[in-house]
Parts: structure tokens; C-alpha cells; sequence
């Protein structure tokens, strides 16, 4: 087991970075991690997100770090922000995701998965103690495995030892099949990481879908026809989308 060398307290949190953060369910889980264990506590020292309703999701669920935000991963002065023990870089999973042009994410290819590059920059400065990974479970699929392991050797080059899984939400209490991958990172550690054991799902969607729903929140004919022409299979081979026929 990991044998951690230092307890998180309210006198010393643990500081987090988040990047990509989106509405940051990353502090989410350190808020149910503080109802668990109430000795536990955490920090966010810095974030970076440019979406501007992502930034106003965030801002309403944790404003009292709405100014912490440092927006571009690409333009961040790294020698400008706090330390911090924890970082966490959800990237971008557009050109892995089967579900789109699988363009990748190769170094310097401008594509939107190729900012996972970005992080380094933050690695290098700041040395954070542990690294949490999370995108689609195409990036561990033959087409781009090989770009998934440089990005490990590269950490490995750091000090960190890296372990990774795919896990599906259904597997842990959220009624959605979901597949992602994962990779957990520690710098300079001899121990093994031991992944959450799965559990039965204890409610399904149709345990959480409300029976009676307000009229204003179905859609008219006419927004279901603009619906229907958006999946036109035609805009959607556009975007990228494959079909399958049958022969």
C-alpha cells in the first residue's frame, strides 16, 4: 500500500491545481473525501479554464476561488503561480474520441488534444507530488496507445510512477455507461497504487428521471425538426461521425 507521508489538515490542506477544469468535479470529489474523512482538507490554489459557462459553473460552485483562475493552459507563467501537491488535467478528448476525427494529440500538431503537452510545463516548475489523468478509452486503443505511453515515459523521465485502468462509471455508483480512462502519477514513489474496488449499482436512471415534468421543457415540432436535420447523416459524416452500414 502507499504510505503517505504527510497528513492533509486544515493548518496544512492539500493544495490542488486544476486544469481544464470545467465546473471541477475534481474538487467535488475531494468535498465528498472531507465528509468521509472530517480531518481532511484541501485548497484550490489554481485553476485554468476559458470556456465562459464552464468559468460561470465554476464560479457559482466554488466563488470564493472564482479569482484563481489562470485561464490558457497554453499562456500560463508557471513561475507566477502558488505550489501546489495535487494536480489534476482532464484534457481536451475531441481527437481521440471515436466519436470525432480522431486527429490525435501528437506534440505540436495544434490539434486540442495535443494541449495534454501543455501540462508539462507545470510539471517541470512546480513538481506537484501526485498527477490524476482522465480522458476517453480511445487513447489506450491501438491508433493512439503508442502517444499515451510516450506521454508516460515522459512523466517516468520526471520521477513519477504512473498507473492506469479503464473504469466504467456504472462500476461506481453512477447509473451511465461510461468508459475512461484513468492514470494516477507519483513522484518518487516505491509503493503500489491499488485501484477502488467496483461496486453494485444501487439505482438505475429510471430511479432518478422524474415522473411529472413541466410542459416547457419539451420540445415543440419545430425545434424537433431543426433536431432532426442537425442529425442529418450527412452534417454528421461532416463532423466526422462513421456509420456502419449493414451489407
Amino acid at each position: 500500500m502507499l504510505m503517505i507521508d504527510m497528513k492533509y489538515t486544515k493548518d496544512n490542506p492539500l493544495k490542488v491545481c486544476t486544469l481544464f477544469s470545467g465546473y471541477d468535479s475534481q474538487c467535488m470529489a475531494l468535498d465528498r473525501l472531507k465528509q468521509n474523512y472530517p480531518d481532511f482538507d484541501y485548497e484550490l490554489v489554481a485553476w485554468s479554464e476559458i470556456d465562459n459557462n464552464a468559468i460561470k459553473a465554476h464560479d457559482a460552485v466554488y466563488p470564493q476561488w472564482a479569482d484563481r483562475n489562470y485561464g490558457d493552459v497554453s499562456k500560463i507563467d508557471w513561475s507566477q503561480a502558488p505550489d501546489f501537491d495535487l494536480m489534476t488535467y482532464s484534457s481536451p478528448c475531441q481527437d481521440f474520441s471515436s466519436a470525432g476525427l480522431q486527429k490525435g494529440g501528437e506534440k505540436g500538431s495544434g490539434t486540442r488534444s495535443s494541449l495534454l503537452w501543455e501540462c508539462e510545463r507545470a510539471i517541470v516548475a512546480k513538481k506537484p507530488k501526485y498527477l490524476l489523468f482522465e480522458n476517453v478509452k480511445a487513447l489506450v486503443s491501438k491508433k493512439f496507445l503508442p502517444l499515451f505511453n510516450k506521454w508516460q515515459c515522459l512523466l517516468s523521465s520526471y520521477g513519477y510512477k504512473n498507473w492506469w485502468k479503464v473504469l466504467n462509471a456504472k462500476d461506481y455508483g453512477v447509473p451511465q455507461n461510461r468508459e475512461r480512462v484513468f492514470m494516477v502519477s507519483m513522484l518518487d514513489q516505491e509503493g503500489q497504487y491499488y485501484w477502488p474496488n467496483p461496486f453494485q449499482l444501487p439505482y438505475f436512471l429510471k430511479d432518478v428521471l422524474e415522473d411529472d415534468v413541466e410542459e416547457k421543457y419539451f420540445l415543440d415540432d419545430s425545434r424537433v425538426q431543426e433536431f432532426i436535420q442537425d442529425c442529418s447523416r450527412e452534417r454528421l459524416e461532416k463532423s466526422g461521425f462513421k456509420f456502419f452500414d449493414e451489407e
